[in-house]
């Protein structure tokens, strides 16, 4: 009967040494696993603070960050479809909708207008819980329309690139984004209109081989995966094993790809400084 019964002995805390937490405000990080509660880790700009592991944020948590005191979202009434009638094992129409439900976005991809320490400033930021962040025509569209307003105002573009590649229901045509919003870009750069292109874990697929490694000056957030294809789809490749930390920030950084490394507390005053520059 000892098993039904509470025993006296043994281990007991004290009420007033109980911490009763609502569910949800607890995070585990993926890197060194200790635990802290999400408003030390809101605090610390979505960075562990026990080992300042960057976790994945969306595209409003970036415009928080950035944008002194607000922003106006731009392209918000633009969304994707099955134009092609897609059919696998899930139709891309109810991907859609899953993906609608599941995050609080209406594409991979979100576009605001602020003021960044009182400068004029377009964001174009993706958002990885959309379908993986996948390019498709839509988001080609959202960026080709961001970069004729960027034109059109005289106003630098930032672009963060979070994305798994092309979305491969829409064919042949999320390919077309690549060379799309590429001659766009040269527009902007024959502008002298500065494109500032932050890339984040992970950036992989057509988008790198596309805007995000087009920018004026590439940069990215520390430990992020960045590449064209998967490691084991390389390793298999080339029948060899891959150096450590392959396609990691630190690794592109040293082998000429990327600008410079940003931790994401000191994010806004980089760009405010790069800003200055231009």
């Amino acid at each position: 009967m000892g098993w039904f019964k509470r025993l006296k002995e043994g281990i007991q805390t004290a009420t007033k040494h109980k911490k009763e937490v609502p569910e949800g405000l607890w995070f585990k990080c993926d890197e060194c696993k200790e635990t802290s509660t999400m408003k030390e880790l809101k605090e610390c700009f979505y960075m562990c603070p026990k080992c300042g592991f960057h976790c994945r944020i969306g595209s409003h948590d970036y415009f928080e960050i950035l944008f002194d005191n607000g922003w106006s979202e731009m392209f918000e009434e633009l969304q994707s479809f099955d134009f092609l009638g897609f059919t696998d094992l899930k139709q891309y129409d109810q991907r859609l909708q899953d993906a609608y439900t599941k995050s609080n976005v209406s594409e991979a991809i979100t576009v605001a207008q602020g003021k960044l320490n009182n400068k004029s400033l377009v964001v174009a930021a993706m958002d990885f819980s959309f379908i993986g962040g996948s390019m498709g025509s839509v988001v080609g569209e959202k960026i080709a329309l961001s970069i004729e307003h960027c034109l059109t105002k005289k106003i630098p573009l930032l672009i963060i690139s979070k994305s798994g590649g092309a979305r491969m229901m829409e064919s042949a045509f999320s390919l077309m984004q690549l060379a799309k919003t590429a001659a766009l870009l040269t527009k902007l750069a024959k502008s002298k209109i500065p494109y500032l292109s932050l890339l984040t874990d992970p950036t992989t697929g057509g988008v790198t081989a596309s805007f995000a490694m087009l920018g004026d000056v590439n940069f990215a957030e520390p430990k992020a995966l960045i590449g064209f294809a998967g490691p084991r789809v390389i390793k298999e490749t080339i029948k060899q094993d891959l150096p450590e930390g392959f396609q990691t920030s630190e690794f592109l950084l040293e082998h000429g790809f990327l600008d410079f490394i940003v931790p994401r507390d000191k994010l806004k005053e980089r760009i405010d400084n790069l800003l200055e520059i231009f």
